[in-house]
């Protein structure tokens, strides 16, 4: 309770419970008991009028905003959940949609502390949880306000690197359903002045920073920016770089919002035109002529770029830039201005043109999210600026500060004013709870005489200043108001004392700011713009509330107007104006009456710290902000209140069910008295008011409660009873459809027996004819063959009898013709040279004298004119520069000139003196000074001459110069005239480039479709074939099965495979090596009959007896060779010397030849290894091909030498025999040593050994095989007697049952039943028993186990030389490190069966994978595949995939037809593949992953094609799943979509002269479209469960709408009953019930809604008009989703129900024939409902960090081991 110790932190050391006095506490310096305070023990603040929560800014991100957290707090009570911003936007939500009563969310706080944030997060919650009922996606639209308003409105402080610097309140409107429709927004006092200038380590408006920093973007070259440490209006502050922000990213985020809201990319760039256009206006440099008056140099070039940007003209620009209007009542004058308001004025226009800007961008906004439905409530979202104070505070602190304290007033008003208020009028005993008003503070700014009167006022006046306006504050407020106060050292300035804090306020440009005047007369050069959208900007300049437009309103209701004055429409009035001030107030006003007309709700924003550090505490600052804005009163006054309340008759209609009839009284609140007194125990939880009862926090909920539990239980009852009579019924219906179906069969069957032997007599009689017929046929066309060939022959003779005489005479002809034809053709061949030439040179003049007069003419021309003329200026202006210098020069020359002479004269002079004074002296120089004199006079001369030379020259110099400034005007005007000319063609340039660019769009539009249709195909193609393939592969495995069961029994171990296979092979090489293994280690498992057994045991001797007769021949032959060497030695070298030196070569060369492709094969193997390291060897690349082009040639190369191989063994073994025979019958021959090559001593005793150990192999498994085969046939007899038991039994109470009456067999079952659960109740609880005592018993084990270890370490641990030996040696307790995991798993070889069993195969998706977190199956194998890749253990990796791959299929074909297996494991095989790619290491798969996720990539295999198969696994589980959903929804369609009739009533009146369709209503009848829909849920909701992907699950329910769209019009084609009128509105009812289900489960743009077009036309057509030819024509343009078969057979079909319909006339069906003659379409009537959409799986990576990822036990997989 220290002044300077706000809080300490303590530990509770005992439990509160209720009475106790006080509370003991742990402090850091001891214990200490504190007395308790009972009214802040219980702390709830809400109350009946608000909610309030306050959130604390960390300065840091935080992931508690996110999609899932929404989800969380959506439909969640208050209480339920921890504080969030969240909890108040679902509680605003959630009494809107209760109480049917606008909301209001307030966000304050000061500046920095987080409104903004916390108004996004409202906003997006609203977006998320409500959602839009159209396909508009109003709510992006809603969130993409956002970041359009913060970059042109937020900027940095030094409180606040993102702070709103103008305030806004957006309504976001739903309708009855509680859907966004549309928002509409309103703005406050935008902070214009920032646009100018900006405080140090300050920036301007995020949006110019933007510019800057996407100014090397191509479609911003034009707008020649750069930095933003080159302009004027962006560098003030010296630190234009935020630290964490990408301006350039923020940038493409800002134009993509505009982009959403409809703004287009010409408007866009016009928008950034302006923005540049300021920037460029600030840096417009401004220079003193003289005191009074100033000028901007001429050629400025930001300004030319100003103008250029803008479309105005530099003259005008320049010229009112530096004067000023003034108007007369007689006269006007313009006149200069000093440098100073030149810079001011040029700062008044851009603040004018930005908030002009800001204004239309809002009302663009408001266009964007306005909605044509009416809106039937709205929550408003209040982001207001905060509470500020600075060291310098202007006008804009003022107006904020003056908002800030309206909004504690509203605060107050309803928090303490009206809760109180209310206990008052309900007689409630209640305390009054002081609390802090601000209405004076409010009455010193805005009443009469107030702060904003008295600036009114002075802004009036002829001269008024802000240094008089402050005297007046001082005179008016310094000695009646307490809250005002003037500072010691300063009379230009006063301070106020706010709810929060006191501010001090500077004098200084109150007025100006107040007044915000803009020179018109710049206003009306920007309005003669050629920019229609500056134009347009200020085209409502005479309406506008001020000359800036910066209404502190600009969008929706609040907007501002002044009517002109219509006396003197000439004048702009500028005291009619309002103010800034004025406006503020009044916005604010409309504001509060706003707030007040809804239910608010507050978030209050603390800052934690003055210096933004994040996770930094300050509680002193915490609490002075809390004090200020009433949190402590409003937390009293919520803790000792009522937050909930009923009126009486509220209360009875909410709780009847919870009273008896004796308790209903006619006296309501005696009623409800004597209720409550029943059911809330404690009198204290509630009060009894005048006409409402009072609740304490949580007692409507328990009330809430015990409502809930009462119509729950008679629920239970009703459902009870009307199960039981529905199955009833159900049994009778089946059991008489039953008989009736029999009775039809066996009819049937006899008809059958009947038309068989009638169609057997026929036929033999079809057959005599038709053979008699083919026979006959056959002859009449030989005969027209002979015929036919006869005729041929003879004109051939003819034809070359012909010839002949006609080649001999004709050639002299042709001879004489021909020379005759050639010399007419060289004559006209010389005329028509002779015409060409003269008209090609005719052409050539007449186009030489073309291309002259357009040169004359073209702009170029005059270009090269123009250059001419500069050319010729610029000379000019040399020669008047070098005539210049010369003047000088001779100027120069004639000054020393006489210097030099006026010397010269003086000492002339004194000679002469001299002279004179010396006559003898003067006689001998008398010539001399003659001959001087002469000089003398020629120098005057040379001098006067000089002296008119200069003059000729000045005046030449000044006539040339007239000369020169004339032909420099006219060339102005040429180049001006050149100018236009050059901008009309650019126009038609450009006209013409936007049509090729619209065209090209157009083309390119159209080939994409084209193109993704063609893409479709090909998948489509490829699916089909891959699913041909499978069905394939599995008839082949089944033929292997069987072929392998007949003939070998499979071996054990390992299958080794080629070596010249990859590791990665494809799925065709998978020979099931899993099932041989399987197999190999449980025999038990292959069934093998008795013949099979006598067979191997019969070969297994035949064996032995090989062996045997072997190892005579071999001991024989040893001893025959040993006899026939030495004798028979030279003999067989010369007999078979050649032969067997060709033999031996052949073999070398085979030998060689295999080494070499073993070679090459290696080098393949290190290239393709290399390849794949560098990432260029991926399937499909060149380089990978060639290279498996190559190891296939090598493959068969290889095989070929094995064959010649075996081929050469084999004569030799042949010729072995020979010799053998041949031996036998004479003598040994010579071919003993080749003999002994072949068959060596060693290679036969090897042979011997290796058919030992198969023979001991073999008959170890076959005695295993047996023993396992005996021990599971006797299994399966136990099981099979247990079963035989159990139906017995099950018979026998059905037996039971049935005699019994139906209340007694129903309790039968239900006691059977309720026996049945108890027996396995019991088995589970023994089951838990003996694990329980399993898990005692290891844990005494551990305890022995670890007391023995802390005894040996104790016994270990050494002694130190100061220890004594009776000193106790104590244990010192080490913790253990965290280990940093891996996202690993390990486990060892002989584990993968069994991880492959619990995880695969015996996982059951219905229970205990439900409840795992979606794709866990996926990540541990994943974890486990990782290790294997980590290891570098490719055995290990192939043995890992093909067993995963082979157990899916095999659990997918072992409960293939249950959905949620197949869903499960198609979500799970997703994931898997999904793995694969992120981890890859592949660049276009890592750009969602975190730094940890890319070190957990894999490192050294590459899995490509592995990815592959598994994407042909996922094709084939995806077609599985859609066939067993088909399987699910087909019964359904009909009976649910036709039959059924959803719209009771429509349907009464049968179709005249129709039969009833007994069997198919009998059997369908039970089916609903709510059946559909409830199927359709369980299909999405499992597939949610399983976290498919959203993208798959759209694939999916499109598939599922198309079956049911050609079921339903297949059914309707073929059923005559079912086309009327009256069926095609059901259809559309029911088609309309499955559009609103895509609506609620957001799946409107999967395209499943066009699958259902061709079923909407078909219901259409059954309810339009169908007589007139009007009524073709609007049918043939309606129904193109159906053909023409289709609509004919609907119109032939269609039956009406009643008398005032008729029949589709024959007519009518013919013009309708015409009409679509000319379609090209598919004959077919029906539609396939066996098409399969092709689908694909989109990359879709997870955020799931695989070292998080804990596995729970329910698995058991215990043996893996994270690493």
């Amino acid at each position: 309770r220290s002044s300077q110790e706000v809080w300490k932190s303590a530990e509770l050391t005992k439990d509160y419970r209720q009475g106790d006095g006080v509370l003991q506490l742990q402090l850091e310096d001891g214990k200490v008991s504190v007395p308790i305070e009972p009214k802040i023990v219980h702390v709830n603040v809400a109350t009946e009028h608000c909610l309030h929560e306050i959130a604390i800014n960390p300065y840091e991100t935080l992931p508690i905003y996110g999609t899932d957290i929404i989800n969380a707090y959506s439909g969640q009570n208050m209480g339920d959940m921890d504080p969030h911003i969240f909890a108040v936007a679902e509680e605003a939500y959630k009494q809107m949609a209760r109480d049917e009563r606008n909301q209001s969310i307030i966000v304050s706080g000061e500046s920095g502390a987080g409104k903004t944030v916390s108004a996004k997060y409202a906003m997006r919650f609203f977006a998320t949880v409500s959602g839009s009922a159209s396909e508009a996606n109003v709510e992006e639209k809603v969130l993409a306000s956002n970041p359009i308003m913060e970059s042109i409105g937020n900027a940095k402080t030094t409180r606040n690197d993102n702070s709103s610097r103008f305030g806004k309140y957006i309504e976001i409107g739903f309708d009855k359903k509680y859907h966004i429709i549309g928002a509409n927004m309103r703005t406050y006092l935008l902070e214009k002045s920032r646009v100018v200038f900006q405080a140090d380590e300050e920036r301007n408006y995020h949006i110019f920073y933007q510019l800057c920093a996407s100014a090397h973007l191509p479609e911003f070259k034009a707008l020649k920016l750069g930095k933003a440490d080159d302009f004027h209006y962006t560098k003030q502050g010296r630190n234009p770089v935020i630290d964490g922000t990408d301006d350039a990213k923020e940038m493409s985020t800002t134009r993509n919002a505009f982009t959403l809201l409809g703004v287009n990319e010409s408007y866009q760039l016009g928008l950034f035109q302006i923005l540049a256009s300021i920037l460029h206006l600030g840096n417009i440099e401004v220079k003193d002529r003289d005191s009074d008056s100033s000028i901007i140099p001429p050629n400025n070039g930001h300004l030319s770029v100003f103008c250029e940007l803008m479309g105005v003209t530099y003259q005008d620009m320049s010229h009112w830039l530096c004067h000023k209007k003034l108007k007369t009542a007689t006269e006007t004058y313009i006149k200069p201005i000093p440098k100073l308001q030149a810079i001011n004025a040029r700062d008044a226009l851009a603040k004018h043109i930005y908030a002009k800007l800001f204004n239309w961008i809002v009302d663009h906004v408001n266009k964007a999210l306005h909605s044509t439905v009416k809106q039937h409530s709205f929550i408003g979202v209040l982001d207001i600026y905060g509470f500020e104070t600075f060291e310098i505070n202007s006008f804009e602190q003022f107006c904020i500060n003056y908002a800030n304290e309206k909004l504690q007033q509203q605060f107050n008003m309803h928090v303490f004013k009206l809760e109180q208020e209310e206990y008052m009028k309900e007689q409630i005993p209640w305390t009054l709870i002081d609390f802090y008003d601000n209405q004076p503070c409010i009455n010193l700014i805005e009443a009469k005489m107030g702060i904003l009167d008295l600036l009114d006022e002075e802004c009036k006046m002829p001269k008024g200043s802000d240094d008089s306006w402050a005297q007046k504050l001082y005179n008016t407020h310094l000695k009646t108001c307490a809250l005002f106060e003037k500072p010691r050292m300063s009379n230009k300035a006063f301070i106020i004392q706010h709810f929060a804090d006191k501010v001090e306020y500077q004098c200084d440009g109150f007025l100006e700011k107040n007044k915000d005047t803009v020179n018109e007369e710049q206003i009306h050069v920007l309005k003669a713009s050629k920019f229609d959208l500056l134009v347009e900007l200020f085209q409502d300049e005479e309406k506008a509330t001020s000359p800036t437009g910066a209404a502190p309103a600009t969008g929706g209701r609040t907007r501002l107007s002044v009517k002109p004055v219509k006396n003197k429409a000439g004048q702009a009035s500028k005291e009619h104006k309002k103010t800034v001030g004025l406006q503020f107030r009044n916005s604010l006003q409309l504001l509060m009456e706003t707030l007040n007309a809804t239910t608010p709700h507050y978030v209050r924003c603390i800052k934690p710290n003055d210096y933004k550090y994040a996770f930094t505490f300050d509680p002193k600052r915490a609490v002075q902000q809390l004090r200020a804005c009433g949190v402590l009163e409003t937390i009293r006054i919520s803790a000792a209140g009522f937050p909930s309340r009923w009126t009486y008759q509220e209360f009875f209609s909410r709780y009847r069910v919870l009273m008896k009839q004796k308790d209903v009284l006619t006296d309501r609140k005696m009623t409800c008295k004597n209720v409550l007194e029943k059911l809330v125990q404690d009198p204290d939880k509630y009060q009894f008011g005048k006409t409402k009862i009072f609740f304490r926090a949580g007692q409507v909920a328990y009330l809430e409660k015990l409502r809930a539990d009462k119509l729950r239980a008679a629920c239970i009852r009703i459902q009870k009873t009307i199960r039981c009579w529905l199955a009833r019924k159900k049994y009778l219906r089946m059991k008489h459809a039953a008989t009736t179906i029999q009775r039809y069969v066996r009819g049937y069957q006899a008809r059958c027996l009947a038309n068989f032997l009638r169609r057997t007599r026929a036929a033999i009689v079809i057959q005599k004819y038709q053979r008699m017929y083919v026979q006959k046929t056959c002859y009449k066309r030989k005969q027209a063959a002979a015929l036919a060939m006869q005729c041929i022959l003879r004109a051939y003779m003819a034809r070359q009898l012909y010839k002949l005489l006609r080649e001999h005479k004709a050639i002299i002809i042709q001879k004489m013709i021909r020379g005759w034809l050639a010399r007419q053709w060289y004559k006209r061949t010389l005329e028509a040279i002779v015409y060409l030439q003269c008209c090609i040179r005719r052409m050539r003049a007449k186009r030489e004298l073309k291309k002259l007069k357009i040169e004359a003419r073209s702009v170029e021309h005059f270009k090269k004119l123009n250059i001419g003329m500069e050319n010729k200026i610029m000379q000019l202006q040399r020669r008047i520069d070098d005539q210049n210098k010369e003047n000088r020069s001779l100027s120069e020359r004639l000054n020393s000139l006489e210097i030099s002479h006026a010397a010269e004269s003086e000492r002339l002079r004194v000679e002469l003196t001299r002279l004179r004074g010396a006559e003898e002296d003067a006689k001998n120089n008398a010539n001399k000074v003659t001959s001087l004199l002469e000089e003398l006079e020629r120098l005057r001369k040379d001098l006067q001459n000089t002296q008119k030379e200069k003059k000729a020259i000045e005046d030449w110099a000044q006539t040339y110069q007239d000369e020169m400034e004339k032909m420099i005007s006219e060339l102005k005007e040429q180049n001006h005239l050149l100018k236009n000319e050059k901008n009309d063609l650019n126009r038609l340039i450009q006209e013409q480039s936007q049509q090729w660019t619209e065209k090209m769009q157009r083309a390119l539009k159209e080939e994409t479709q084209q193109l993704e249709y063609d893409l479709n195909e090909e998948r489509s193609r490829y699916q089909n074939l891959l699913t041909e393939h499978l069905r394939l592969e599995e008839k082949y495995d089944d033929l292997k099965e069987e072929i392998t069961l007949a003939v070998n029994v499979p071996k054990p171990g390992h299958r080794r495979t080629d070596s010249t296979h990859s590791s990665n092979e494809s799925e065709c090489t998978y020979n099931s090596e899993f099932a041989e293994s399987e197999e190999g280690t449980r025999g038990g498992e292959a069934i093998l009959d008795m013949s099979l057994f006598l067979k191997l045991q019969k070969r297994v001797s035949e064996l032995e007896q090989e062996k045997q007769s072997l190892q005579n021949e071999l001991d024989r032959r040893e001893e025959q060779f040993q006899r026939a060497r030495a004798r028979d030695d030279e003999e067989h070298k010369k007999a078979r010397g050649a032969e067997l030196e060709y033999e031996s070569l052949k073999r070398q060369e085979l030998e060689s030849e295999n080494k070499k492709l073993k070679h090459d094969l290696n080098k393949m193997r290190q290239s393709l290894r290399g390849s794949a390291e560098a990432g260029s060897a991926a399937p499909g690349s060149p380089v990978y091909t060639v290279l498996l082009d190559q190891l296939n040639a090598s493959n068969e190369e290889l095989e070929v030498r094995k064959e010649e191989v075996l081929i050469l063994r084999s004569q030799l073994v042949s010729q072995k025999e020979a010799m053998q025979h041949k031996e036998t019958m004479t003598e040994p021959l010579p071919y003993i040593e080749d003999v002994q090559k072949l068959t060596d001593a060693k290679e036969i005793s090897q042979a011997y050994m290796g058919l030992k150990e198969t023979n001991r192999l073999l008959e170890s498994q076959l005695q295993a095989q047996r023993r396992s085969h005996e021990n599971e046939v006797e299994a399966l007899r136990g099981d099979l007697q247990s079963v035989k038991e159990e139906n017995n039994r099950q018979q026998q109470l059905l037996a039971q049952n049935l005699q019994l009456p139906p209340e007694a067999r129903i309790e039968a079952s239900l006691q059977h039943e309720i026996t049945r659960l108890t027996n396995e109740n019991l088995d589970l609880m023994e089951q838990l028993e003996k694990q329980d005592k399993t898990v005692r018993k290891l844990k005494k084990q551990l305890k022995v186990f670890a007391k023995k270890i802390n005894d040996l370490e104790g016994c270990q641990m050494d002694v130190s030389p100061g220890q004594t030996a009776d000193e106790p040696v104590h244990p010192v307790n080490i913790p253990r490190r965290e280990k940093d995991f891996q996202g690993m798993l390990e486990y060892k070889k002989e584990d993968e069966l069994k991880l492959v069993k619990n995880l695969i195969l015996e996982l059951k998706p219905r229970g205990v994978a439900v409840n795992l977190i979606p794709g866990l199956p996926a990540y541990i194998l994943f974890m486990c595949l990782r290790h294997a890749d980590y290891i570098n253990d490719d055995q290990k990796v192939r043995s890992l995939l093909t067993s995963v791959i082979n157990s899916i299929k095999k659990i997918l074909k072992k409960r293939g037809d249950e959905f949620e297996t197949v869903s499960f494991w198609l979500s799970n095989t997703c994931r898997f593949l999904h793995c694969l790619k992120q981890y890859s290491g592949d660049e276009q798969f890592m750009k969602h992953n975190t730094s940890k996720q890319n070190d957990h990539c894999l490192s050294n295999f590459d899995l490509a094609e592995y990815r592959q198969v598994l994407s042909d696994l996922a094709i084939q589980i995806y077609q599985q799943l859609i066939k067993c959903m088909e399987n699910i929804l087909h019964p359904m369609i009909v009976s649910g979509m036709l039959e059924h009739e959803t719209i009771q009533g429509v349907s009464g009146v049968k179709p005249t002269g129709l039969r009833k369709r007994t069997s198919s209503i009998a059997d369908e009848g039970t089916y609903t479209l709510d059946s559909i829909i409830r199927q359709l849920n369980s299909f999405h909701s499992i597939m949610c469960q399983h976290g498919t992907d959203p993208e798959l699950i759209k694939q999916v329910v499109k598939q599922q709408f198309y079956i049911i769209g050609a079921v339903t019009l297949n059914n309707l084609l073929l059923r005559k009953d079912m086309c009327s009128w009256s069926k095609g509105m059901q259809i559309r009812y029911n088609v309309s019930q499955l559009e609103e289900w895509l609506r609620d489960k957001n799946l409107m743009t999967c395209g499943a809604k066009e699958t259902l077009e061709p079923l909407i036309q078909a219901a259409q057509l059954l309810q339009v008009k169908k007589k007139t030819d009007e009524d073709a024509e609007a049918i043939c343009s309606m129904c193109n989703g159906l053909s023409t078969a289709q609509i004919v057979k609907v119109l032939n079909l269609y039956t009406p129900v009643n008398a005032f319909e008729e029949r589709v006339s024959v007519q009518f069906i013919r013009t309708i024939q015409t009409r679509l003659r000319d379609r090209k379409e598919s004959p077919q009537l029906l539609m396939d409902t066996k098409v399969i959409y092709p689908v694909t799986f989109p990359f879709n990576p997870s955020s799931l960090a695989l070292e998080t990822i804990q596995i729970p036990s329910s698995l058991n997989v215990g043996f893996l081991t994270r690493v």
